[in-house]
């Protein structure tokens, strides 16, 4: 488990699955990651995500849901990813940055990674924002999910200067 100032972030369990459910139901949450998934075999997809590393980030006062971080292995094979989905009502209030920070020292300090890439939407504005206030720069754009793509790259050594 990894606490920030204000967020609990902890493994995924099937205890989440209601919870990623609406994460994925969400309009407005997967407007740039593909469209609202309702049919989805969430117990299915909860023991793949048993296969990855996937937290739910929750309020440390209450225990409040805000969403999920994951690193798993990125589309080219070698990177390794970290990706997020946070319900609209916890948007524009920070706990994204600070969960993703999170990660991104887990990532760096305690599972020795060397570097880590995201992958977002060009169109995806606050994503965009979110990456590069984290210190992450764009490696390169490619054609992927029927959108233009931004990945952007972070090493080790530049994460342990910015941070």
């Amino acid at each position: 488990m990894m606490r920030t100032e204000r967020c609990s972030i902890e493994r995924m369990t099937d205890k989440d699955i209601l919870s990623i459910r609406r994460l994925y139901a969400d309009e407005d949450v997967r407007r740039y990651l593909g469209g609202v998934k309702t049919d989805l075999d969430f117990e299915g997809l909860m023991a793949v995500m048993g296969q990855q590393l996937q937290w739910a980030v929750r309020d440390l006062k209450d225990g409040t849901f805000f969403g999920g971080v994951s690193l798993s292995t990125h589309h080219n094979g070698q990177d390794t990813e970290v990706s997020y989905q946070f319900l609209p009502e916890h948007w524009g209030k920070g706990y994204a940055k600070e969960a993703v920070a999170a990660v991104l020292t887990h990532g760096f300090q305690k599972l020795e990674l060397h570097r880590i890439v995201a992958e977002t939407q060009v169109l995806n504005d606050r994503s965009c924002r979110l990456l590069e206030n984290l210190g992450m720069r764009v490696e390169e754009e490619v054609e992927r999910f029927g959108a233009r793509q931004a990945i952007y790259a972070l090493t080790r050594e530049e994460w342990l200067v910015s941070s």
